[in-house]
């Protein structure tokens, strides 16, 4: 097993709560008298404007390319050391995503006094709690802005290309190995830690000449879960939401978390993984037994 049960447990169940709470911002955001006069789910306008003008069917061309532009940028800032300037991306990165979200329950003024509030607390002054309540808003904000810009078959499309490229980027060019470092030493990691303490064998001689078998702390790793490998699963979870219904877009997290926790079962200590590939996998297995249940209901 990759990390300790605990922590391998605590990340799965963030895990799950991120893609839950996702679901639920966007239930929050459905134009309920619109979705029903046009016979689809429609979604409200965001309290950040209006979102991209993206064809639906082609959306996943321009978050491809967004996605290697916006690495390609953080190599940039990170080989000529313009910290200030990463961070200071980040920092309107959070900012943005977490008001959406807390913006699905709470006045405008207040969320983004919130959202200010934690986000410049997780950039100056980051500890695992912040870390961790932050994260859980990101996703849900990202949700909401970017799941109306999907179909089904472009979600799916995308989610391929994401596995695909999240195994060449960990297993061969190990760029996203090299990045994720970067990211943790300048404390502006986008994702899930979970801080654990490593423990080994100790054998033990008690006073009475017995041998008694135990463990002994050797310090302290941490359980790493990428932004991505959170966002991306949710992104097709809110599809399925916007065009099978709820229940569906619930069943979907668990096929998610289940491939996620086999790889922590399988993958070895210390070793570097791409998760996408197996949560990929699990979102899709997860959609044919929505289709399944929907055929036999």
């Amino acid at each position: 097993m990759k990390h300790s049960f605990k922590a391998t447990w605590v990340l799965l169940l963030l895990f799950l709560l991120a893609q839950f709470m996702g679901i639920a911002v966007l239930q929050q955001y459905v134009d309920v008298s619109q979705s029903k006069e046009e016979g689809r789910v429609v979604f409200g306008e965001l309290p950040v404007g209006e979102r991209p003008p993206i064809e639906e069917n082609t959306s996943y061309v321009t978050v491809m390319v967004a996605i290697l532009l916006g690495t390609g940028l953080a190599f940039l800032l990170m080989r000529y050391r313009l910290i200030w300037l990463w961070r200071a991306w980040f920092f309107i990165a959070l900012l943005i995503t977490i008001l959406v979200s807390l913006g699905a329950f709470l006045p405008v003024w207040l969320a983004f006094l919130v959202s200010f509030v934690f986000t410049t607390w997780r950039i100056w002054k980051p500890n695992f709690l912040v870390q961790t309540g932050t994260e859980l808003f990101v996703y849900p904000g990202l949700a909401a802005i970017f799941v109306p810009l999907f179909s089904l078959s472009s979600i799916s499309v995308l989610l391929v290309l994401i596995a695909l490229y999240d195994a060449y980027a960990v297993w061969k060019s190990k760029h996203m190995i090299t990045l994720a470092k970067s990211q943790a030493q300048a404390k502006i990691f986008a994702g899930l830690l979970v801080p654990y303490a490593e423990k080994e064998d100790k054998i033990v001689r008690k006073h009475d000449g017995k041998i008694r078998a135990g463990k002994k702390s050797t310090g302290i790793r941490t359980a790493v879960l990428g932004g991505g490998d959170i966002a991306f699963p949710l992104l097709f979870a809110g599809v399925v939401f916007k065009e099978l219904g709820l229940w569906q877009s619930l069943v979907i997290p668990l096929f998610a978390a289940f491939g996620l926790g086999l790889l922590f079962w399988k993958a070895e200590e210390k070793k570097f993984y791409p998760a996408m590939p197996f949560i990929s996998a699990g979102c899709f297995v997860g959609l044919l037994v929505v289709w399944i249940l929907e055929s036999i209901l």
